[in-house]
């Protein structure tokens, strides 16, 4: 497998902090994983691959994902590092496939793997993770979704969309109007989720897909942010220029927050015009507001 996927990185391997960063021909990326200031040990992991073999990166594009492990003892930062191990070997193992159909099965994969080692080893009994993937294949970005971490999209330097939906009891009753998004925000089951990688011996995944132009910046994060640091403020950072910048001002953010949770988070730019791509069907197109919906919000909010 080392050799189709020759350039991947993943951590934290030691369950505390880790940092990261790759610049690709159109694309730059920083990841940044913090403990936080309440717990011993990190639950969360991130990755991001990059084949140096251009036949497979044509075929394939770009990954980049974010977990956040659930279990005791660690448990959870095995899960976590499990189904993102899984997931990159999964998903390249298939060059050819349509991207959407591919992105599931890889979930699909290390849902397997998480759920059996979870029943086979009594260490681990229990454990399950979120995962938040984004493969990004020229001008088109594609997203598979389990669970409560988020993918955000920032354009024109204006308005945040979260491209995912929080896979959560209290993010359902959001959706239904049964409470409102303050409300939520401090809610006492607001961890509570209704879909997890490794819990069930099946997992449902949304798959997202959404074009993308230069200068767009996407962020994948852990609950751990965007439980403590709001999406207004979360817009702001992501204007800066500096990717190393924007993950390392999250994390202080939340950490000034209470840093009650491991808190990871991965930004990807746009740098530079990405090469016309086919999009592959399969996945739930996501429909952006127009520019000058953008211009009208940012009116409303300052």
């Amino acid at each position: 497998m080392s050799e189709l996927v020759p350039h991947t990185e993943h951590g934290p391997l030691d369950g505390l902090n880790y940092e990261t960063a790759w610049t690709g021909v159109y694309l730059d990326a920083h990841l940044s994983t913090n403990v936080g200031l309440k717990r011993k040990n990190n639950e969360d992991a991130c990755t991001f691959c990059a084949p140096e073999s251009t036949e497979l990166s044509e075929q394939c594009g770009f990954m980049f994902a974010v977990a956040d492990g659930m279990g005791g003892a660690l448990a959870g930062e095995h899960a976590s590092r499990m189904a993102l191990q899984t997931l990159v070997q999964a998903y390249y193992a298939q060059p050819g496939m349509p991207i959407p159909f591919a992105l599931r099965e890889a979930v699909v994969q290390a849902n397997d793997l998480v759920f059996n080692e979870a029943h086979s080893n009594p260490d681990f009994s229990g454990m399950g993770t979120t995962v938040s993937a984004l493969v990004i294949h020229g001008n088109w970005a594609y997203v598979a979704q389990v669970g409560d971490s988020r993918v955000y999209l920032l354009r024109n330097q204006e308005h945040l969309l979260q491209v995912t939906r929080d896979h959560s009891l209290v993010a359902e009753q959001v959706r239904n109007g049964i409470i409102s998004e303050e409300e939520a925000r401090t809610h006492s089951l607001r961890n509570l989720i209704t879909r997890a990688v490794g819990i069930k011996p099946q997992v449902d995944v949304d798959v997202f897909v959404l074009k993308l132009q230069k200068h767009d910046t996407l962020l994948l994060c852990s609950d751990g942010l965007s439980g403590l640091v709001s999406d207004l403020q979360i817009g702001h950072v992501l204007r800066a220029d500096s990717l190393s910048f924007v993950t390392q001002d999250l994390i202080d953010k939340a950490l000034h927050g209470g840093g009650n949770d491991n808190i990871t988070t991965v930004a990807v730019r746009v740098t530079e015009e990405p090469p016309e791509t086919d999009r592959h069907d399969g996945a739930e197109e996501v429909q952006l507001p127009t520019t000058g919906w953008f211009q009208r919000m940012l009116h409303h909010i300052f």
